[in-house]
């Protein structure tokens, strides 16, 4: 089993910097607002060699009664990490020690074996003389690093590395090819704030990952969880609801809108939530239009059915408005759910296992082009000199995205019509009806010769 490392602190003192610093990329949104972070951000690391999960922390907070009682969640969520971490990393900042620092020590009494004591923004020797004096709280050693600049970042590792015990991890190998492992399936939850993305993440990963809550934006990072679902490993990626740019007044927003977005690299599918009250919204659009431009299935997720009334054919009305608002996307899986109580979760599950299999398929070339012989046989390109062309061969380029090239006489003159034409050929006769799909027109050999 991996270690779990847990980094820990009041607001503001630089957990997220560090937690950056140790994966050695940027994964949590770091700001000088106190409290930026609230769901807690487990990710795989490689220290040393060595591969742990560490866990950046919501702050400590002494008065946790604002944001409507989110301070308390994040705290209550912060000591559960704390039980269950294998190393506790306690941070304070060199340029204050406050009433919550102290509090805090007091909290982490119990696990005193597990806590490694570090003090940050100490680059250059900055205020060290100072920091010693939280000797006297007990700490054997005390570790003076800058998370930003990097300084004895090192020392901090081998620290790290020599508290834990790696005697039942798997070989460093076969970690870098579990993380490689493409058979995964990653689900990015999207859509506007107070959807219900939380809920349903947290009903898929069985676990309280992500804090449910009523204030719009309480997500903020991208919370990842994993589950396992008809024998299928699936990846969730829990985002930050995404609002008209126009109501994005806040850096830590705009941060976390961006990274919302950003998901879509890593994500197969993406489960568009909506409330099935609220109905559609352009944001939406805009969602989707991302989602398809890179190739990603996309399923409309009806959240909140159940507080919907039950009357004859609601769902196709609702359907039907769904694809008119959504134009050519008629493709697409309309699902309703009730993340809460888990109504509907399977078909959407199902649904996707199916979608997965789509984008990851790929059409014998001989089948292609015999179907390619058969479309303009059935639709033939016009005859008008200034419009004519014929297709000679086409290819599959890739999966995961689905894209497929024509090579054409005359690639310039193919009107958009005819492209959602192949299109829809494509999806109905060679098996990819619930995914988008993207052609390229390309000039034949002989035509590049000219």
């Amino acid at each position: 089993m991996i270690p779990k490392v847990a980094l820990v602190g009041r607001p503001n003192v630089g957990k997220s910097t560090l937690f950056n610093r140790l994966l050695r990329r940027r994964r949590a949104i770091t700001d000088p607002t106190p409290g930026v972070t609230r769901d807690p951000i487990e990710e795989q690391a490689l220290i040393m060699g060595k591969p742990l999960r560490l866990i950046d922390t919501g702050g400590f907070k002494l008065d946790r009664e604002k944001d409507a009682g989110l301070d308390k969640i994040v705290v209550e969520r912060t000591l559960d990490i704390i039980k269950n971490a294998d190393l506790i990393v306690l941070l304070f900042a060199a340029d204050e020690f406050t009433a919550e620092d102290e509090e805090f020590i007091s909290v982490l009494r119990p696990f005193w074996k597990r806590v490694i004591a570090a003090v940050n923004k100490t680059e250059g020797g900055r205020r060290e003389a100072e920091a010693w004096n939280l000797l006297s709280y007990g700490f054997e050693e005390l570790l003076f690093i800058s998370a930003e600049h990097g300084d004895r970042i090192a020392e901090l590792e081998a620290a790290i590395v020599s508290r834990l015990d790696f005697s039942a991890v798997v070989p460093e190998s076969d970690f870098l090819q579990e993380n490689t492992n493409n058979q995964r399936i990653a689900l990015a939850l999207l859509g506007k704030p107070n959807t219900g993305k939380s809920t349903l993440s947290n009903r898929l990963t069985v676990s309280e990952a992500s804090i449910v809550s009523p204030v719009p934006g309480t997500t903020r990072d991208v919370v990842e969880g994993e589950f396992t679902y008809k024998n299928k490993k699936f990846i969730v990626l829990d985002t930050a609801g995404i609002r008209r740019k126009s109501k994005v007044t806040e850096n830590i927003e705009y941060y976390s809108v961006n990274r919302a977005f950003k998901t879509l690299e890593k994500a197969d599918i993406v489960f568009l939530l909506m409330d099935a009250q609220e109905g559609l919204s352009d944001q939406d659009k805009k969602i989707t239009a991302q989602a398809c431009a890179k190739g990603r299935g996309v399923i409309f997720a009806l959240n909140k059915w159940d507080t919907i009334p039950q009357i004859k054919n609601t769902l196709t009305a609702v359907k039907d408005k769904i694809h008119f608002f959504f134009g050519q996307m008629n493709y697409a899986p309309i699902i309703p759910v009730c993340a809460l109580d888990g109504t509907g979760v399977d078909e959407l599950l199902n649904t996707a296992i199916r979608m997965h299999a789509q984008l990851c398929r790929r059409t014998d070339t001989a089948v292609l082009n015999q179907a390619v012989s058969k479309w303009q046989e059935e639709y033939p390109p016009p005859q008008n000199p200034k419009a004519r062309f014929k297709i000679k061969y086409a290819v599959q380029l890739s999966v995961n995205p689905v894209k497929f090239a024509f090579f054409t006489s005359r690639p310039k003159v193919v009107s958009e019509a005819y492209q959602s034409y192949l299109c829809n050929k494509i999806r109905k006769d060679l098996g990819y009806s619930l995914i988008p799909v993207g052609i390229e027109m390309r000039p034949s050999s002989r035509e590049r010769n000219k």
